[in-house]
């Protein structure tokens, strides 16, 4: 599936909400998909850290059979969620493709008007960070 395709299949997911109790809900569901590759603990260092979020984010990348694998964590529910959430849409695509990529559907499903500036700031920083590793992992 394509980047736009699974972007398309989570704004499908959340129109059937009207509710934001019911979509945070499946935020929260998307977090406990990051259960089943859990976040080494060696990897929550410094350099993996997004530093202008409220709440802690690592990620780490690396590259299998030409597609950037993406791995991710945090300590807040909520977050943690977004942090599943972007790597469903991106992980396992190329890094060009992830560099390219107009990242629609938080606007899409209304996440962006419901975050405080903060954690918005947050989300903006988490896509900087993986279109960073996509360009450095499609250089090298």
């Amino acid at each position: 599936m394509s980047i736009n395709e699974i972007q398309d299949e989570i704004i499908e997911e959340f129109e059937a909400f009207d509710d934001w109790m019911d979509r945070y809900q499946m935020i929260a569901d998307y977090a406990q998909e990051l259960k089943k590759n859990p976040f080494p603990e060696e990897d929550k260092t410094p350099q993996n850290l997004i530093d202008v979020c409220q709440s802690q984010v690592w990620f780490t990348a690396r590259m299998e059979d030409g597609k950037m694998i993406i791995n991710g964590e945090s300590d807040a529910l909520l977050v943690r969620g977004m942090v599943a959430m972007l790597i469903h849409v991106l992980s396992g695509h190329t890094p060009e493709e992830i560099a390219k990529a107009d990242l629609y559907f938080i606007d899409r499903i209304g996440l962006r008007e419901h975050l405080s500036p903060t954690r918005s700031n947050g989300v903006a920083a988490m896509l900087k960070k993986l279109k960073l590793y996509a360009l450095a992992l499609s250089e090298g």
